[in-house]
């Protein structure tokens, strides 16, 4: 197929400059299926799975936003030919970056490197795996005109959009506020895309944490409480009947309140930390992102902090004991002062380190594995390998750090608690493993796996339908 479109339809190294447009309007008339002169949509998918072109997900439709300048729905010639000419260059300039011995063919060794250098470390075997569907005549090297060919119709534009595919992406909400936060490139920056990417998070997780919003109280009441008897069902009927089924939700005003702020804080920090960890220019790698991610978690938990012990405090609290966000935070402070308002903090703060260290180490680990075991032609792994790795690599994650979440969240709650002694972060470890035992420390985690997928699932839903609202090119 590549052969086929080197000869028939592309331009060789030789006469690029001085293209006939015959060859751009033999392959147009070939999508162009019904001969009206424009090719729409539809004429566009049937008629690149017919010639066998390969395409990066969602191909037709980036085409047809860069391509389709009046915006009537349809290519003419003209911007058919506007769109390929314009692309080609981008893609040049994308084989460029990969060519570092400046020799006109990539090799595996500078694939590695390119990746490498962007956070993505693969072997030579695997590099050599990707080569192969571009290499289309057996030299195990990529020359240009392969290169263009194979990307013809994927509206990928450098190297960075080629392999951030394996991008561990925050716009999956799980509930949990301790997660590495998004990277943008210098584009999405310059056009405004990073603040719609997470705008569309931050709705993803607010349906999210609303949708699974029960299991969550449930596993709140089941860490301050630490009953053995108190099991999953008898924990919801006991909540039902205390305040009704609205009272499932007690405690989620709050929780998706602070996706804004904490979001907004974390993001700002995060891109401060990054230039006092890189030299300018310089590629983040897994450590210097893992700590910057930590800091930039760190900076957001203290400014939201009292918003988490509104979150735990209202989750416990029975019917009418506080008449909502303002009343509650209003009546702790006229009872327990404002030092309330940061109790737990320090397991909190302890926790983020286990947390982003094995979600991250989990991650990377597998990637590797998918890497090694079925990239046979592509490093884009597709949508339920990116959530499976996600979840099960958050689930590791929290699995590490949910020993000091529950020690946090008793801390936060030991005031209402009626003769609960006000103890410190090591007195309550002491108390719990002398009382219930080392399961005591994990009181609560059931409900917690539970609400993963569900939550996965809806926030990945969510999330790519608001970005295609807001505009927000596919990757």
């Amino acid at each position: 197929m590549l052969r086929w479109l080197r000869s028939f339809v592309l331009p060789t190294a030789a006469c690029q400059d001085a293209e006939p447009p015959t060859r751009y309007e033999t392959l147009f008339r070939a999508l162009d299926r019904n001969g009206d002169g424009v090719v729409d949509i539809g004429e566009l998918q049937h008629g690149l799975q017919s010639l066998g072109i390969p395409l990066g997900q969602d191909a037709e439709e980036k085409i047809f936003v860069t391509g389709d300048i009046n915006k009537d729905g349809q290519l003419d010639f003209e911007e058919f030919m506007k769109y390929l000419k314009d692309h080609e260059k981008k893609m040049k300039l994308a084989f460029k970056s990969l060519d570092k011995n400046n020799d006109g063919k990539i090799e595996p060794s500078e694939i590695v490197q390119s990746l490498q250098m962007l956070g993505l470390h693969i072997s030579e075997k695997q590099a050599e795996l990707i080569l192969q569907s571009i290499d289309s005549d057996g030299t195990m090297t990529v020359d240009w005109n392969e290169w263009r060919d194979y990307f013809l119709f994927n509206p990928v534009t450098d190297i960075e959009e080629i392999i951030r595919f394996w991008k561990h992406s925050t716009g999956i909400d799980i509930g949990d506020s301790l997660t590495i936060p998004d990277e943008f490139t210098e584009d999405e920056k310059k056009s405004g895309q990073w603040w719609r990417q997470l705008l569309a998070g931050g709705v993803a997780g607010a349906v999210s944490r609303t949708s699974t919003a029960p299991l969550d109280r449930l596993k709140v009441m089941m860490q301050v409480h630490g009953s053995k008897s108190m099991n999953i069902l008898g924990g919801f009927r006991q909540m039902v009947k205390e305040g009704g089924l609205r009272s499932l939700w007690r405690g989620n005003g709050t929780n998706v309140i602070k996706i804004a702020p904490e979001t907004a804080v974390k993001f700002w920090a995060y891109e401060q930390y990054k230039k006092l960890l890189t030299e300018e220019g310089q590629k983040l790698g897994t450590f210097e992102r893992f700590v910057s991610g930590s800091m930039a978690g760190a900076t957001a938990q203290t400014f939201i902090y009292p918003m988490e012990v509104l979150k735990t405090r209202l989750a416990v609290a029975k019917t009418g004991q506080y008449s909502g966000i303002y009343g509650c935070a209003k009546k702790i402070l006229k009872q327990e002062g404002f030092g309330a308002f940061y109790k737990g903090y320090v397991p909190n703060l302890l926790g983020i380190i286990p947390y982003a260290g094995i979600d991250l180490a989990v991650y990377e680990l597998l990637k590797t594995y998918w890497l090694d075991n079925f990239a046979k032609d592509t490093v884009n792994p597709g949508v339920v390998v990116l959530l499976s790795c996600g979840a099960l690599s958050s689930t590791c994650g929290q699995l590490a750090s949910y020993p000091l979440a529950l020690v946090r969240t008793r801390m936060q709650a030991q005031a209402m608690v009626e003769g609960a002694p006000q103890l410190s972060m090591v007195g309550l470890f002491q108390r719990i493993i002398s009382k219930e035992g080392v399961p005591g420390l994990y009181r609560g985690i059931t409900p917690n796996f539970m609400k993963v997928l569900p939550a996965v699932g809806i926030s990945y839903v969510v999330y790519e339908n608001m970005k295609q609202t807001l505009g927000v090119a596919q990757k």
